[in-house]
């Protein structure tokens, strides 16, 4: 059986690598997508009137959605941005419309973890991870910026201080996190571990793979000479340009990161959801000097009350 799609460059099928990457990246955005009106049937209480009102778990769900819709479109039509290359000649695949999709699911996906730092800074008094929490969703809107810089000049120098920031980000989500487990123990430890160490090996890859290849690709151009777009020309030619590809030579870079990011970084962002439901358990899994800590300051507090 082979399945052919039908475009400018001639037609995609089941022979080719590149179709059963695409298969797979399908397959896994449609799991992706079914686990999480799962997890909306199971913690979704009833409507809010507003985006305010909403539980903590609400505007969990509602920002994995964008991160989990956002990054099932990128799988379904694949795109590279500078190179302006897709799989699929519709309008969709434009890279205008994927950066958009891919800017506002990326907040949402910082801001997935900056709600999870705040709320454990909060509720153990650990600055450190409270602080880290207030920086997360700037620094990424700043990696957006470089990303939308890169894209409408195909200045890959901008790819690379993007994905610089991005590792930046997570290497203090990571110490948030190690604040965090003189703070708990039992189950809530191990999760921070496992969170820990996953977050150690997304930073390495950032740093060892992604950010060099962009480096490479820029030093690349430098050297041919090539010409870059100014912004206003850049919008343009993302508005209207997009260059169908079935070769695996002009995809072999980006399948790597590609794959991870649309199955890895949103089954982290699904977890977060579970996680923040878990928030009135997880005092029980407290370190006992630290419940006793708690219990002190406690009662002290209400022994000056009462002077």
């Amino acid at each position: 059986m082979t399945l052919e799609w039908r475009a400018r460059s001639g037609s995609l099928a089941w022979s080719n690598p590149l179709a059963w990457w695409w298969g797979l990246l399908t397959l896994v955005s449609g799991v992706n997508i079914a686990v999480w009106f799962v997890l909306y049937r199971q913690f979704h209480v009833q409507p809010s009137g507003s985006l305010g009102s909403a539980s903590g778990v609400e505007l969990m769900l509602l920002l994995c959605a964008a991160y989990v819709f956002g990054c099932a479109f990128r799988s379904f039509l694949p795109r590279a941005d500078v190179q302006r290359i897709c799989l699929f000649d519709t309008w969709l695949s434009s890279v205008v419309v994927g950066r958009s999709v891919a800017t506002v699911a990326e907040v949402c996906f910082a801001a997935q973890w900056a709600i999870i730092l705040y709320q454990l800074g909060a509720m153990t008094g650990a600055d450190t991870t409270v602080n880290a929490a207030w920086v997360i969703v700037p620094l990424i809107l700043i990696a957006e910026c470089f990303s939308w810089y890169a894209v409408l000049t195909t200045h890959y120098l901008g790819n690379a201080i993007e994905n610089s920031i991005w590792a930046v980000s997570f290497y203090l989500i990571g110490i948030g996190l190690c604040r965090l487990l003189t703070e708990f123990d039992g189950l809530v430890c191990v999760i921070l571990a496992i969170a820990i160490v996953g977050i150690a090996g997304y930073v390495v890859f950032l740093m060892t793979v992604d950010v060099p290849m962009y480096l490479s690709r820029w030093r690349a151009d430098v050297a041919g000479g090539s010409r870059l777009l100014r912004p206003l020309e850049g919008l343009r030619d993302v508005s209207t340009r997009w260059v169908v590809t079935h070769d695996l030579a002009e995809w072999k870079d980006e399948i790597a990161w590609m794959s991870l990011y649309f199955s890895a970084a949103v089954w982290a962002s699904l977890a977060l959801c579970v996680f923040c439901s878990l928030e009135d358990h997880l005092p029980r899994y407290r370190t006992d000097a630290t419940v006793a800590s708690w219990s002190s300051d406690a009662l002290a507090a209400v022994g000056r009350q009462h002077r």
